[in-house]
C-alpha cells in the first residue's frame, strides 16, 4: 500500500496525530478513536494493523499490553514527495512574512504604536 493511501484514511492520520505525542497503549488509542469516529474496537485494531503493516507504526508488548509508537520512515517517502511541492508555497510565505514586517515597521514607524482606532476600543 503507498504511503498516500494509508494517509488518505481519516482514522488513521488521527491515530498517528496520537502517537507523535508519544507511545501509546492499544486501549488509549482505540478508547479516543471510538470517542471521535463512533467506530468499534475491531475496526480501530484493523487501522492499528494498516499502520503497523505499512511502517508507520510499531508496537511492543509490556504484559498484556500492546505499547504503539509512530515509526517516521514512510514519512520520508511523503516528504520527499511534498518536497518538489514546497517551492510553490515556500516563496509565497517568505513574501507573506517580508509584507507582515513591512507593515510592523509602518504601523510602529508612523507614531510608534498601533492606529489611535484600536486604542480607543
Amino acid at each position: 500500500m503507498h504511503a498516500f493511501d494509508v494517509l488518505g484514511d481519516p482514522v488513521r492520520r488521527r491515530i498517528l496525530d496520537l502517537l507523535a505525542d508519544g507511545e501509546q497503549t492499544a486501549g488509549s488509542i482505540v478508547e479516543t478513536v471510538r470517542e471521535e469516529f463512533g467506530i468499534s474496537q475491531p475496526a480501530v485494531s484493523q487501522h492499528l494493523r494498516v499502520l503497523r503493516e505499512n511502517g508507520f507504526a510499531t508496537v511492543r508488548a509490556e504484559g498484556t499490553r500492546r505499547l504503539y509508537s509512530v515509526d517516521a520512515t514512510p514519512l520520508q517517502e511523503v516528504d520527499a514527495w511534498l518536497d518538489r511541492y514546497r517551492g510553490f508555497w515556500s516563496q509565497r510565505l517568505d513574501a507573506l512574512g517580508t509584507e507582515l514586517r513591512r507593515g510592523a515597521r509602518t504601523r510602529t514607524g508612523q507614531t510608534g504604536r498601533t492606529s489611535g482606532k484600536a486604542q480607543r476600543g
